[in-house]
This record gives C-alpha cells, sequence and structure tokens, in this order.
C-alpha cells in the first residue's frame, strides 16, 4: 500500500539521487574524522527563505546523519532562544538575532551566511520611502523580530529613532499583515511568505527591498549559527551540518522548482507558488562571494548607533563567530 510514510521514503530517495548527481554528496569523508553524533536539531520556523536548511535533510543523511529532527518554533525571535537553551542544535536566522543574543553573552557561535535579500518593507500608495515613516505605524511579528530589528538598524542609519519615531503594532491578535492589508496602518515589514502573499493580493507598494536596495543587499540578511557548546564538543559533526546546509543552498539556485516542492511535500509551507517565487528571488548563492565577517560588523555598527547592543562590532566577532568549517568548506566545494 502506498503510505504516507513510503512517499516520503520514495521523495527522499529520488531528492537524494537528483542531489547526489548534482553537486556530487559526500558520504562520510575520512578527512573530516568520525562524527561525534549522529543526532541533530535545526529549527522550524514560518519562513519560507529557510529553504536551504529544510531541503538538507537527504545530504545530511549521506554526512552520516541517521537521527534529523526539526523542531517547530513559533516566531524567529523565539528560535534563537532555542538554540541558546540547546533545544536546538543548529539554525538560520537574521544576523542582528544573533548579534543581539551574543551581546548578551548568550552561547550562539556564527558560522556563515546562507542568502541575502528576504525583507520587504510595503507602504501605503502615499508613502514612498523609509523616512516617511516618521510618525507612523509600521507591522511587524513582533518587537525584537527579524523585522523590527532591520527596520530599527535601517532607520538609525537615516537619523530616525526607532523607539520614538515609529509605532510599532505587534498585536497578533489582529495580525499585523491583514491590519495592513485592510488599511489600517500605514506599512508592513515582512519576509517570505508575506511579500509573497501581499503582491498577490495587490496591497500596498514597496518602498525596500532588501535584496536590490543598497547597502543592505550587500550583506548577508540570514546567517547560519549553532548552539556553542554543540560547536565546541562535535567540530566534525559541525562541518557536516554546515556542507550540508551549504550544499542545499546551491540546489535552490540550480533547481528551484524541484526544492519548492520537496518542502511543501515534506510539509514546511503549503504554497508552492511562493516558495517558488521565493526561491527564485533570493540570493542563494553568494555564500562564496560575502564575507559573513563583514555582515556581523556591519549590522552590530547599525544596532550600536540605535543604542540597541553594548559591544563593539570587534568584540561581537571574537566572542560569536567561527570561520574555520566555512573557511574549510569554500576551499571543498569550489564552484
Amino acid at each position: 500500500m502506498w503510505t504516507m510514510q513510503s512517499r516520503r521514503r520514495f521523495l527522499s530517495s529520488a531528492f537524494l539521487a537528483g542531489a547526489g548527481g548534482l553537486l556530487g554528496v559526500p558520504r562520510a569523508r575520512a578527512t573530516d574524522g568520525a562524527l561525534e553524533t549522529t543526532r541533530v536539531r535545526l529549527l522550524q520556523d514560518p519562513g519560507i527563505c529557510l529553504a536551504p536548511e529544510y531541503a538538507a535533510e537527504e545530504l545530511l543523511r549521506a554526512e552520516g546523519f541517521t537521527d534529523i529532527h526539526y523542531i517547530e518554533v513559533a516566531s524567529d525571535a523565539d528560535s534563537v532562544a532555542a538554540i541558546v537553551r540547546g533545544e536546538v542544535d543548529f539554525g538560520p536566522n537574521y544576523a542582528s538575532q544573533f548579534i543581539a543574543a551574543i551581546d548578551a553573552g548568550q552561547p550562539v557561535t556564527v558560522l556563515a551566511g546562507v542568502h541575502v535579500g528576504c525583507f520587504e518593507l510595503f507602504a501605503r500608495d502615499d508613502i514612498r520611502s523609509v523616512a516617511e515613516l516618521k510618525g507612523k505605524t509600521v507591522g511587524v511579528q513582533s518587537l525584537a523580530s527579524s523585522a523590527q530589528l532591520f527596520l530599527a538598524a535601517m532607520a538609525a542609519g537615516i537619523g530616525l529613532d526607532a523607539r520614538n519615531d515609529i509605532k510599532w503594532v505587534t498585536d497578533q491578535a489582529a495580525d499585523p499583515l491583514e491590519q495592513f492589508a485592510h488599511g489600517k496602518i500605514d506599512a508592513f515589514l515582512g519576509f517570505p511568505p508575506e511579500p509573497q502573499e501581499l503582491r498577490a493580493r495587490h496591497v500596498g507598494h514597496v518602498i525596500f527591498d532588501s535584496g536590490i536596495d543598497r547597502p543592505w543587499s550587500q550583506y548577508f540578511c540570514c546567517m547560519l549559527a549553532g548552539n556553542s557548546e554543540f560547536v565546541r564538543k562535535c567540530p566534525v559533526a559541525t562541518k557536516r551540518v554546515l556542507r550540508a546546509v551549504l550544499k542545499a543552498a546551491d540546489l535552490c539556485v540550480s533547481e528551484p522548482a524541484r526544492i519548492a516542492q520537496q518542502i511543501v511535500d515534506r510539509g514546511f509551507t503549503d504554497h508552492y507558488d511562493y516558495a517558488l517565487q521565493t526561491l527564485r528571488e533570493i540570493a542563494y548563492d553568494k555564500w562564496r562571494e560575502y564575507d559573513p565577517e563583514d555582515t556581523l560588523r556591519f549590522y552590530a555598527l547599525r544596532l550600536h548607533e540605535a543604542g540597541m547592543i553594548k559591544a563593539s562590532p570587534h568584540k561581537i566577532i571574537a566572542d560569536g563567530a567561527d570561520w574555520r568549517f566555512l573557511n574549510e568548506l569554500k576551499r571543498e566545494l569550489k564552484a
């Protein structure tokens, strides 16, 4: 009988065969050493832009992991907390989320950049720029969410005080996206699938796109980090997790339709069209080219200017980043 479980196994096998043909998926590399653990726990949150992590499951199996779990969290702010508490081993998130955690002395280690450009700011037709948001209402998922931190950093760069000049709307009982769609607030900052939904509904217009607008498009928005204790105790496993995620990022570029269908089949999203649009629009091919340390430095400066962190960029990087695995993989996975 064709069951959901057998269908999942079939899809997994088909995907792995395709991935192996395209990218030369490695089985256990002798040069890596033995895995310290075959279990890994990864984040799952509502963002479609995290597709490389969702697409990495069979690549992780090829790396020797046999016990792979996706731990669901309600929001991106919760995801960093889950890594800090050791409930999750690895997860991607907006760079500023990790910077804020490192500034607070929490055990998070940033390993690499994953992609560029997932934030879009929608506004009423009469609002044409970020500067015009002074005194206006802006919807985000929650205070201290990635979207709120992103806009706060951007506002600081043009002389706005995000704490006093912008009226944040975060009431989940009255979804900010829906409030914007019904004209009750002035602007909404979201990440996939929210921009795709607003475009499909012909609501508002985009006044900022982090994938296009400089200087933001020149830095990673989302980076991969691990629980610091896991990274310290399990360096071989850490390198193999990162290799799987970066190979999956390459697949998002070379096979967007395949990856979009896969993450729908596996229940990470219900919207194939939104997933495919996201994969085609977001730059998943910058992990070799962009310097993740530049990203941490850039956002740490912005957040420091906004009064949201105390540590210097140098201290953030020294305390919370480890590039040795990425540097090794850049040599191994040359385009």
